[in-house]
């Protein structure tokens, strides 16, 4: 008994002593905050001077995505810990939320990570991302002398969230890689043409990564003509590659090697048959000379067949990134830090958005509008009721749906009784004219449309310059039409 006893006591004693010595060994929270500051202050420096930067080398790009992945979730860790400790200072501090859903006092803590787990468990994870980060900045060295040897994209310094509205974010890796395939050949290559299939969902931006890359003035000196072909602009029994069916989005004026050079891109929603598909490519294929390429686009993973090299998939922004985009549109210029309570409103806003960049875009310019936080905390009591709402009644987020095609079931801020149905998005381009009803007037102000009718989603400033019109409907007001038309009729209908 005495030597059971003995036992149990030296190993209490020893969990004791070690567990000490693991408090006494981690740095205060302060100091873990302070240096995670200061190492994702220099990480942000050489991913900002990386994207002004048109860099070729592979390797090079992976280490920037590596860097670029570690920055995003730094920043997302060290603004939840901030957020978390703000609440605790603020914890008897209410915000009076002025939804039309409920009048009662809400607190901001509320608002702030309600599934992001504790103080505690942010602070460790912080403590990771520290060690990776600065582990990475060291590995770095030599990827900074690189950079120099690069040429700038933009010859006029440009503030970040300028700069994300004028590029693509988070794909500079796999702009490169599509630009390497397009200009050079594969040794020993045959008379066959050589095919890229880039697959992914619907709105992961495939075709503006597609748009962007054809922008490139290497690739506009490469190729003497770019097509743009739909699958609607071919039919079977007809000629599926002509000038009058395809869109040419580029003509070179140079008269040089490359005057039979084309490059043909395929935009697909589905699958494409075989049958199609050799159409399609014999035809271009007898047009053209053997150095022309096709780059096809798609949902469906299926089109990876017809590729002669890897194809490349596309996936969503993860949580992080789509926070760090959507934060850097909404805050602009201001610094983030000095916000905290606006910040911690504005993550649960973005977790509300479902990854969706539309939505991150429209969302952002109803809140850079007004910087009040009574207004922000109106929003996020919007958002969340309204989804949560759409969920419970078609088991789906409304974005989830649209991106599949299916209708979805928005409500208005000002009078939640009136819901509007999307009933498809449309695509438009620059030269196409427009709804004048835009879709954060009609959530969030006080317009007022009638029957079916189309609204301005989005208008995008990059390649390929879409504007995203979405098909509505108020549906409730075509009912009291019909039932007040009944009612004159002398019918026995409530009114």
């Amino acid at each position: 008994m005495e030597i059971c006893l003995s036992a149990v006591l030296g190993e209490l004693t020893t969990r004791s002593i070690n567990f000490v010595l693991r408090k006494l060994s981690k740095p205060p929270a302060l100091k873990v905050e302070d240096r995670l500051d200061k190492v994702l202050l220099r990480v942000k420096v050489i991913v900002d001077e990386a994207m002004g930067r048109r860099i070729t080398n592979q390797a090079m790009l992976q280490q920037l995505d590596m860097l670029r992945d570690a920055m995003h979730r730094g920043y997302y860790m060290i603004e939840a810990y901030r957020c978390q400790s703000h609440n605790k200072e603020k914890d008897k501090d209410h915000i009076v939320s002025h939804s039309s859903q409920s009048s009662k006092a809400i607190s901001a803590q509320n608002f702030c990570f309600s599934s992001s787990g504790t103080s505690t468990q942010i602070l460790e994870e912080m403590n990771g991302v520290l060690d990776s980060l600065s582990s990475m900045v060291l590995d770095a060295s030599e990827l900074i002398l690189f950079l120099e040897s690069y040429p700038r994209m933009y010859r006029e310094p440009y503030s970040m969230h300028i700069l994300l509205r004028n590029c693509m974010f988070g794909r500079q890796m796999e702009t490169e890689l599509i630009i390497n395939f397009l200009l050079h050949s594969e040794s020993g290559s045959t008379e066959e043409l050589e095919v890229l299939p880039i697959v992914g969902p619907g709105r992961v931006g495939k075709s503006t990564l597609v748009a962007h890359v054809c922008k490139d003035e290497r690739i506009r000196n490469h190729f003497s003509e770019i097509f743009f072909l739909h699958k609607h602009d071919f039919i079977d029994g007809e000629h599926p590659f002509s000038n009058e069916r395809c869109g040419m989005k580029h003509q070179s004026s140079l008269s040089n090697s490359n005057s039979e050079r084309r490059l043909l891109v395929v935009e697909l929603i589905g699958d494409l048959d075989e049958d199609t598909w050799g159409r399609l490519y014999s035809a271009f294929k007898w047009s053209v000379q053997s150095s022309s390429k096709i780059i096809v686009t798609s949902r469906s993973d299926k089109i990876i067949k017809f590729g002669t090299t890897q194809a490349l998939t596309l996936k969503y922004l993860s949580q992080e990134a789509y926070w760090y985009f959507f934060k850097t549109l909404t805050f602009g210029s201001l610094d983030p830090k000095t916000h905290p309570r606006l910040t911690g409103i504005a993550m649960e806003i973005s977790r509300t958005l479902n990854g969706s960049l539309i939505a991150a875009n429209v969302t952002s310019l109803v809140l850079r509008g007004n910087f009040d936080i009574h207004f922000w905390c109106k929003v996020l009591a919007f958002l969340r009721g309204s989804y949560q709402k759409h969920v419970s009644r078609f088991g789906d987020h409304p974005i989830d749906l649209m991106n599949q095609n299916r209708p979805a079931r928005f409500e208005r801020i000002a009078a939640r009784s009136e819901d509007f149905i999307v009933h498809c998005e449309h695509q438009r381009s620059s030269q196409e004219d427009v709804p004048e009803i835009k879709l954060h007037d009609l959530v969030y102000g006080s317009i007022k449309p009638q029957g079916k009718f189309e609204v301005l989603a989005w208008k995008s400033e990059i390649p390929p310059y879409y504007s995203y019109v979405y098909a509505s409907e108020i549906p409730e007001l075509k009912t009291k039409a019909a039932k007040r038309k009944r009612c004159m009729k002398n019918e026995v209908v409530p009114c």
